[in-house]
């Protein structure tokens, strides 16, 4: 999967203005490259998590294959931990096996984006 530049770009706008709280939403493309950055709600409105109405889950999934494409990542901020899977994030992913994770970290002040593959325990940097 190519994540395209400036979708990371957007990323990183969206966990800046979410600041101080956690921002989250999907990516979703076709043909292994992205193509649009869907941004969600965090219903928490924490800077320790993030949550989002199964409602809107559902109607952003329906927005993306509507439009031909699937989700190719989700994506979320930190904005006091390094961008490195938490436990919740672990946890969450469950539901998503082999979906790629997006993290933005903001804690020193700079942008740090990783990306990860979790299944299960398995937490591994792409």
């Amino acid at each position: 999967m190519e994540f395209a530049p400036e979708h990371i770009d957007e990323i990183v706008a969206h966990a800046r203005q979410e600041a101080p709280n956690e921002c989250c939403g999907l990516l979703a493309g076709r043909d292994g490259r992205s193509e649009r950055v869907y941004r969600m709600t965090n219903a928490a409105r924490s800077p320790l998590r993030f949550e989002v109405e199964p409602i809107e889950v559902m109607r952003t999934l329906e927005a993306i294959d509507e439009a031909g494409m699937e989700p190719v990542a989700l994506y979320h901020s930190h904005t006091r931990t390094a961008p490195y899977p938490s436990q919740t994030d672990v946890t969450y992913a469950e539901a998503w096996p082999g979906t790629p994770w997006i993290i933005v970290g903001l804690a020193d002040g700079d942008a740090s984006v990783r990306t990860y593959r979790i299944n299960g325990a398995d937490v591994v940097e792409l």
